[in-house]
């Protein structure tokens, strides 16, 4: 089991930046690929914003977030980041933190129903 804690959420105005940090309990997840996850006000399906493999070989970004956004990993603090430039209004949404129960994976899914731990989310508002 691994229990993830995000962290770094916050109310930013349009333009500006932040730095989400995710947390995990336990050694495992160094060997196991991570993403980032967004649900926004009264969506219906966590929506795929990035994600990196265990060695950080692998990175993937939504094409929404290609260019404003930065994944990476620090697995000797078993811990994720996610920075996001360039924030805009509807980037405003509940941010979560996912981990894949498969070890040494070489790719990263960026389907939400392949991630099986997950934090309690972040909130993240943009303000015009």
């Amino acid at each position: 089991q691994v229990e993830l804690i995000e962290s770094g959420g916050g109310l930013v105005q349009a333009g500006g930046s932040l730095r989400l940090s995710c947390a995990a309990s336990t050694n495992t997840f160094m060997i196991s690929s991570a993403g980032w996850f967004r649900q926004a006000p009264g969506g219906q399906e966590r929506e795929f914003v990035a994600g990196i493999n265990w060695n950080g070989a692998s990175i993937v970004y939504a094409d929404s977030f290609e260019g404003r956004g930065t994944i990476s990993r620090d697995n000797a603090k078993n811990a994720v980041y996610l920075q996001m430039d360039g924030l805009k209004p509807e980037d405003t949404a509940e941010y979560y933190c996912a981990a894949d129960s498969r070890a040494f994976r070489a790719e990263v899914s960026t389907a939400h129903d392949e991630y099986k731990y997950w934090g309690p989310g972040t909130q993240v508002t943009v303000s015009s």
